[in-house]
């Protein structure tokens, strides 16, 4: 699912006195501000060994050799090194049909309409893929191989949409999936690849993988979308972020259209834009 802030489940950097560079409240500071304005997350006062442990690769990759240092020039350029940055301090949890019921509610919206409709999904927190290929599998199943369907899938951080566009697993963690599932949508490895699976093309030619950052307003949708799966994400941000990316997807969207959030997520705040539909989903008013 979402590419989200750094996890609290994630051990994390090393003891104060054996860290390889200074760490400061100040540079904690200073990172927080930084991934506050590039990617609206709100890091909070726990995360400070994660936040080290993360961003000393980036120390080490760019070659300075303190926190000061590399931030002082990290805020004076707006090269590649800024994606590196986001990337570090994203995390993405994420599993094949994860809370089960949205692609229940999600296949009874697809039916809704006559056959031959075109639809247009966006999964805005795409991760690894699982999430935009579990959209795909349900769309294809319920509409048939040959669907007027489109589903855009973003992420903030490239790293993971790169792994998204390959559709490339390891089928141990796939041992939930249905045996019919694996034999409809995946291709099983052979030789070296023994263990791993690949979305079939049939599959992945749904998907139009990009980079979106949420908090810009840059996005690059021309048309209106049927329903949004934007789960777990949200939760990372601060209340008057989440409205104004509310107020963003509520733009992009069809009046009636579905929005799929995350199980600790809760928008009751924006009654005006959306109304609950069931758990944790939301009718584009």
């Amino acid at each position: 699912m979402a590419s989200t802030a750094v996890s609290a489940a994630e051990s994390g950097g090393v003891s104060p006195e054996g860290r390889e560079f200074v760490w400061t409240n100040a540079d904690f500071t200073r990172v927080r501000s930084l991934i506050y304005q590039r990617a609206g997350i709100n890091l909070h006062e726990g995360k400070h060994a994660m936040v080290y442990s993360r961003l000393s690769r980036r120390l080490r990759d760019t070659g300075h050799t303190s926190f000061r240092d590399y931030l002082g020039w990290l805020e004076h350029t707006d090269g590649p090194e800024w994606q590196e940055f986001i990337n570090a301090l994203t995390t993405n949890l994420t599993a094949f049909f994860r809370e089960q019921h949205h692609f229940e509610i999600f296949a009874t919206l697809l039916k809704s309409k006559p056959v031959g409709t075109p639809w247009s999904v966006w999964c805005s927190a795409a991760s690894t893929g699982e999430e935009p290929y579990s959209i795909v599998m349900t769309a294809i199943e319920t509409l048939g191989a040959n669907a007027q369907f489109k589903l855009s899938a973003s992420d903030i951080d490239s790293k993971v949409l790169a792994t998204a566009s390959q559709g490339i697993y390891r089928l141990d963690n796939l041992k939930g999936m249905s045996p019919e599932r694996l034999q409809k949508f995946f291709l099983r490895g052979k030789g070296g690849n023994t263990g791993l699976i690949r979305a079939k093309p049939e599959v992945r030619r749904f998907i139009d993988f990009m980079i979106v950052n949420l908090i810009k307003n840059d996005w690059p949708f021309r048309d209106q979308f049927d329903a949004v799966f934007c789960r777990n994400v949200m939760i990372y941000f601060d209340a008057p972020t989440q409205r104004a990316v509310l107020e963003r997807i509520h733009r992009v969207m069809k009046p009636g259209g579905m929005l799929f959030v995350g199980h600790a997520e809760n928008f009751s705040e924006s009654r005006d834009l959306f109304a609950l539909r069931g758990k944790t989903v939301y009718e584009r008013l």
